[in-house]
């Protein structure tokens, strides 16, 4: 794995990746480090001065208005992330906590913080060395940054609290970072504040959610065409010139990516020679690459916002080129928060229309003619009857999982920080919504397979062909029998989850959009 260099003008959606989910080490680059001993140097002129100023010679939120004599700083900077790491609930997983970090010491690097470098080194250092901090899912409202969240990774950076090895083990900090060769700092004036006051935690999950999705909307573009091929629909209302005169970019990209897995399809097209023809597919098939196009550019403008916030230093105060040292509220999660709440929104949806596709597939008087819950013997089988009940329970959580949290607001800090954003909140239901939507597409692709494995005598497209090939040599079983279906519904989740389904067509239809 390559080192992820940071420097000071923010870093990249595939170095968050790389840090958080694969264990890129993480360097600073001697720009870096220069701007850290610059910013440093002001804030230590600053120190010296009898003038109080905020974060540097004050307390903090609500109490601000106290001077703190020279001998008492570093303990405030100590017990300000002592009372700060106050988190409940279940740990927060490995690689949230990982991109929160990184994403730390990414505005820490940019030298508008005040942090000294040797802090910063640390900060890496605990990275590099696969020591994880415990943190909780409850303590942030997005606003002063995921403040608990952070304060427990500076905890660790101070060796207290717990801490998870590079072995999965959970330990003291202190006995972690001594094994690693890594010696516990103590804080400094605005070192404490200047770790605890970002976005990093939301942003971080956002950027994570981005790529998934990225992965999830391709792969709700095959199961889509493949559910259209099962129910013998058109491939016409997908034609480049019908989404052209509407050119909104996700639309036509879905669009394009649907008739290039149906190309060469025996199955599209047979809607009139039925006994009762249809004129048109239901809303489920023809408006599939509408819904899936508009989540795709609600993922354009998230993915506008997370790099506006990627080059960002977000902090409270700030040093700026000037030298001057300056409160602001650029902690503020709104920006983040909103697109998180749109985000899942557009993933409720998503799966929303996945189901009724798979509803169609199995309801004996809307499939035209594959049999009832596409079971083997009906009546005696029960077929996908419940898998779909499955995924509508799911469906139903999507739902629950879109009603915005930034709509949301809960004061705190004495009246201090009097509207939050709720961001924090907005990213955690955000991973849960796309667990969700994976396992409900994953229904539909076993649904749609099955489907078309029934249709005997008619040949699916050889992207399709090879997207059922990939799904059975898995492990995941097609047309038969009613058997036990949980672990077949696994392992269709596990196929979609690491972009298995996107893999098997991609040689036949070339990259996906």
């Amino acid at each position: 794995m390559h080192s992820v260099v940071l420097g000071t003008s923010g870093t990249t959606f595939q170095d968050v990746i790389d840090v958080a989910r694969r264990g890129a080490r993480v360097e600073l680059s001697p720009e870096a480090v220069r701007a850290l001993a610059e910013s440093r140097a002001v804030v230590d002129a600053l120190a010296a001065k009898p003038e109080p100023v905020y974060g540097v010679s004050t307390g903090f939120g609500a109490l601000a208005s106290r001077h703190i004599s020279p001998e008492l700083r570093a303990q405030l900077q100590r017990n300000i992330v002592r009372s700060h790491a106050a988190g409940m609930g279940p740990r927060v997983e490995r690689e949230v906590v990982r991109a929160l970090m990184f994403l730390r010491l990414k505005t820490v690097a940019s030298g508008h913080t005040g942090v000294r470098p040797e802090v910063a080194q640390t900060m890496a250092d605990i990275l590099n060395a696969g020591i994880t901090p415990v943190v909780h899912e409850y303590g942030s409202l997005g606003c002063s940054g995921d403040l608990a969240p952070l304060s427990h990774c500076a905890l660790t950076l101070m060796g207290e609290g717990d801490a998870e090895g590079p072995d999965g083990v959970v330990k003291p900090a202190g006995e972690l970072l001594a094994a690693a060769g890594i010696e516990a700092v103590e804080l400094r004036e605005k070192e404490g504040l200047a770790l605890l006051n970002g976005t990093d935690g939301m942003l971080g999950m956002l950027i994570m959610a981005l790529a998934d999705l990225d992965n999830l909307y391709k792969t709700a573009d095959v199961t889509a065409a493949l559910s259209l091929e099962a129910l013998l629909g058109t491939e016409k209302v997908l034609e480049p010139e019908l989404h052209a005169i509407r050119p909104h970019p996700g639309q036509g990209a879905s669009a394009a990516n649907m008739l290039a897995v149906l190309k060469g399809s025996g199955l599209t097209g047979h809607f009139q020679e039925e006994e009762a023809p249809r004129v048109q597919d239901a809303y489920s098939v023809r408006c599939a690459p509408q819904v899936a196009g508009a989540g795709r550019d609600t993922m354009a403008h998230a993915r506008t916002v997370a790099e506006r916030e990627l080059a960002s230093a977000v902090d409270n105060p700030v040093v700026l080129a000037d030298g001057q040292v300056r409160s602001n509220g650029n902690f503020h999660g709104a920006p983040v928060a909103y697109v998180l709440d749109f985000l899942a929104i557009a993933a409720a949806d998503l799966g929303s229309i996945a189901e009724r596709r798979t509803d169609r597939l199995l309801d004996k008087n809307r499939s035209h003619g594959l049999p009832p819950f596409l079971a083997d013997d009906a009546g005696v089988d029960s077929g996908l009857m419940i898998a779909q009940y499955t995924q509508a329970a799911l469906v139903s959580e999507l739902k629950r999982l879109a009603v915005p949290a930034s709509a949301d607001s809960i004061p705190s800090s004495a009246m201090q920080e009097d509207h939050v954003s709720m961001g924090w909140s907005a990213a955690r239901k955000l991973r849960t919504a796309i667990g969700n939507l994976s396992r409900v597409l994953a229904v539909e692709l076993y649904a749609a397979t099955r489907g078309i494995e029934l249709r005997r005598g008619l040949t699916p497209a050889p992207a399709s062909q090879a997207a059922i090939e990939a799904l059975r040599a898995a492990g995941v079983e097609g047309p038969g029998p009613d058997r036990f279906l949980a672990p077949d519904l696994e392992a269709a989740d596990a196929f979609v989850r690491a972009g298995k389904l996107v893999a098997a067509v991609e040689p036949v239809t070339g990259p996906l959009a």
